[in-house]
């Protein structure tokens, strides 16, 4: 994970140095324009360091080394739910959450039950029924 987490560090400094040129540009005036791209950059910090951090505890993959072959990434990179509805349904609650930013904030209560409902029932998907491990 080596080149990923170089990417977001350099992302992180070009965000950090263009929201501090924005800043002292527009004379600290203009909030809309150097806050932003300072926040993203600590965002890209965090990204960054879980990369980096997850690259220290995972180890070095077949994408990190430049003379690795194909067949070494092969098998199983995980387990992702085939037959899941929930995303779905997340997504719907985050449309209503945004619709209610846009247009009224009391529908804001809806969409947060919603999403609410919706993360439990994907964290627990497999904790019963037919599929209960």
């Amino acid at each position: 994970m080596k080149t990923e987490t170089l990417i977001f560090a350099v992302l992180f400094v070009f965000l950090l140095v263009t929201g501090a040129i924005y800043a002292v540009l527009t004379h600290f005036a203009e909030f809309g324009g150097g806050i932003p791209l300072v926040l993203v950059a600590g965002l890209a910090l965090m990204i960054a360091t879980y990369l980096w951090l997850t690259g220290r505890r995972v180890g070095s993959r077949p994408e990190d080394r430049p003379h690795a072959h194909i067949y070494e990434g092969a098998g199983e990179q995980g387990f992702f739910s085939p037959w899941s509805w929930w995303p779905v349904f997340l997504g719907a609650a985050c449309a209503v959450t945004f619709l209610a930013l846009a247009i009224a904030f009391w529908i804001l209560p809806i969409g947060a039950a919603f999403g609410a409902i919706g993360l439990i029932g994907w964290v627990f998907e497999y904790s019963r029924g037919d599929y209960s491990h």
